[in-house]
């Protein structure tokens, strides 16, 4: 009997009668109730999102802003922005409405923005900065993935306020540093001013250090002066009192003096007076003794001899007289000379006087003079160390300023020079730094879509399973008429694959057109489903011809681990350890690789290694039957007596 033989008297079993079709027809349309029923239900969520119910409160009492002008309410401005986004049914409620409804389930979760949200917003501007808090309540009695999605969703409004308020942040950040460019512009202007006039400063200061210099040693050659002069001021005064005492004892005796030498002169004039009176008379003498001497009978001879030894006592007396004379001018001139020298002595006796009171007074300021000069000396001194301190700070200050303005200079230079709008694009570029550019190279269109071929894979082994509980794995009586284990094997193995193969090619049909999901290549996702159905009835056959019932129930075993480490839903990275390593083994993790490469557009050099995993799969499990079978037509075992529990 040949193959297709086998495979006709299989299907004439099948369809014996109208029940046994109506069962036939069940089950291979079992991939299409089960991949199109689940992925129709799940084919787009996330659209739906915006008709789930959920609860919105806000407490928010607003709060002053940050910068003083006005107050804000961010509470009022995040609940209007998510209500007019309708990422979901927002129902506004008071906190006790929102409470009732979460917990009889009218909502699936409440968001509640609570009194101080705006306060804490604008906290940071204070010195007592608070992050805000966004309050999520969810009911997992309701829906778990209800509450991953309420967390889900408080993060985006979280992302989306932290947005707004960086924002604004940002935006009174870059103005105030705005605002501070053009006072460090000023700033620096004035620093120029300041270095140019502390440079001047440096060379007065300078100027003012020589000059104090020379007028503290002047000052100290002044004060040596000074103390001398006050020495010999001092000295002066004492002498001058001394010439005062003195002139007033040379004024005394001077004027005795004068006294006696004006009565010697009144003598010596009397004296004088007396004597040119002799001398006049002289003459009349010589006659009166002339005459005597005639009358008393001598001749002229002896006249005249008496007269010669007279004649030089006339001459003695002249000049006796002429010498008295002489000596009475010089009384006079002498009396006249004490005379003024009494009254020099008296002028010398006041001036005296008066000197030594000048003296004493020149003698007490020298002494002042001296403290003096020894004052400013200290404060020449002082002024000069002054003064040179003055110019190294001076000179201190001159580099500072320098550096200030240079300093300033480079900071005005490093400080941007904005617009309004520029400013406004930072501070957006700022609060949300990082755009997300999402480049698929292989994309699948929805949620349904991204399932698909992990569900359709896992149809494809249902619906075998399925199939193997009214199809025989094994014709007993082709075993022993034909004796040919490869025919027999070929036979039961075409006879659920072509039927299952049926089942995929509706399912895909479902798919693309029910569905409407897209394919990148059709005809290659289709080849995928009909070499998956191949394999996994072989697989199913081998199991059936190896350990009977046992054997339909491992696959059920087989089907619920391939479920686990196919990778269809969460990465298979995510697995345990075990797991993940059967990933590598098991026949479902290669379907769904190659219909997704061939559905999405992926990388097409993957897909020979997954068909070439699942040919050995069913080769494999093929040579696995055909021992099987092999040993069937040489002997029977007590299973072959017994009748199987399924099937």
């Amino acid at each position: 009997m040949k193959i297709p033989a086998l495979l006709t008297a299989e299907l004439r079993r099948l369809t014996a009668t109208r029940m046994s079709v109506v069962a036939l027809i069940a089950l291979m349309l079992v991939p299409v109730l089960y991949g199109g029923l689940y992925l129709w239900a799940n084919q787009d969520p996330y659209g739906k999102l915006s008709e789930l119910p959920v609860a919105l409160v806000d407490l928010d009492e607003g709060a002053p802003a940050a910068d003083g002008a006005g107050a804000v309410d961010y509470g009022a401005q995040v609940a209007d922005q998510l209500v007019d986004d309708g990422s979901f049914a927002w129902r506004r409620l008071d906190a006790d409405a929102a409470r009732e409804a979460l917990r009889t389930g009218e909502v699936d979760f409440s968001v509640t923005l609570p009194a101080d949200f705006s306060a804490a917003l604008v906290s940071p501007s204070g010195d007592a900065p608070t992050q805000a808090t966004i309050l999520l309540s969810t009911n997992d009695a309701n829906n778990y993935l209800a509450s991953t999605i309420g967390s889900q969703a408080v993060e985006r409004i979280r992302s989306s306020v932290a947005e707004l308020v960086g924002r604004e942040a940002a935006s009174r950040l870059l103005t105030g540093i705005a605002d501070i460019r053009v006072q460090l512009q000023d700033a620096a202007t004035g620093a120029t001013s300041l270095a140019d006039g502390a440079g001047q400063a440096h060379d007065g200061a300078a100027q003012l250090a020589d000059g104090a210099g020379r007028l503290s040693a002047g000052t100290a050659q002044l004060d040596d002066g000074a103390r001398s002069l006050a020495g010999g001021a001092a000295q002066l005064a004492d002498g001058s009192r001394t010439l005062a005492g003195g002139a007033a004892d040379l004024a005394t005796g001077a004027a005795q003096v004068a006294d006696g030498t004006a009565t010697i002169a009144g003598y010596a004039d009397r004296a004088g007076s007396a004597v040119d009176e002799a001398a006049a008379r002289l003459p009349e003498v010589r006659s009166d003794i002339a005459r005597i001497l005639a009358d008393r009978g001598l001749d002229q001879a002896q006249i005249d001899e008496v007269l010669r030894t007279l004649d030089p006592i006339g001459d003695r007396l002249a000049t006796g007289a002429a010498r008295v004379d002489d000596a009475v001018s010089q009384v006079d001139r002498l009396a006249a000379g004490a005379a003024q020298v009494s009254a020099g002595a008296t002028r010398l006796s006041g001036g005296a006087g008066d000197l030594a009171t000048g003296t004493a007074t020149l003698s007490a300021g020298a002494d002042q003079l001296a403290t003096g000069t020894g004052d400013a000396a200290a404060g020449a001194a002082s002024l000069d160390e002054g003064a040179a301190s003055l110019a190294g700070g001076l000179a201190t200050l001159d580099d500072g300023a320098g550096r200030l303005r240079d300093g300033l200079e480079a900071g005005v230079a490093q400080l941007p020079d904005t617009t309004s709008a520029v400013r406004d694009q930072q501070a957006r570029t700022i609060a949300d730094p990082v755009a997300v550019d999402s480049g698929n190279l292989a994309r699948a269109g929805d949620y349904g879509a991204g399932l698909a071929p992990f569900f359709a894979a896992l149809a494809g082994w249902i619906g075998i399973y399925a199939l193997f509980l009214i199809v025989k794995p094994i014709s007993r009586r082709a075993v022993t008429a034909l004796r040919s284990p490869v025919r027999v094997t070929l036979a039961g193995w075409l006879t659920p694959a072509l039927l299952g193969s049926l089942g995929m090619v509706a399912l895909f049909g479902v798919l693309s057109l029910a569905l409407g999901f897209d394919f990148s290549s059709p005809v290659g996702t289709l080849g995928v489903l009909l070499t998956a159905s191949f394999t996994y009835a072989a697989i199913i056959l081998a199991l059936n011809v190896w350990l009977g019932s046992v054997g339909q129930f491992l696959g059920l075993v087989l089907m619920v681990v391939q479920l686990v480490t196919a990778g269809g839903t969460f990465p298979w990275q995510t697995l345990p350890a075990p797991l993940a390593a059967l990933h590598h083994v098991l026949p479902m993790g290669y379907v769904v690789d190659a219909m997704r490469q061939w559905m999405y557009g992926g990388d097409l050099s993957r897909i020979p290694l997954d068909i070439a995993v699942l040919f050995a799969w069913m080769v494999g499990a093929l040579l696995l039957a055909v021992v099987g079978v092999t040993r069937m037509t040489q002997r029977r075992t007590l299973r072959d007596l017994q009748p199987s529990l399924i099937g």
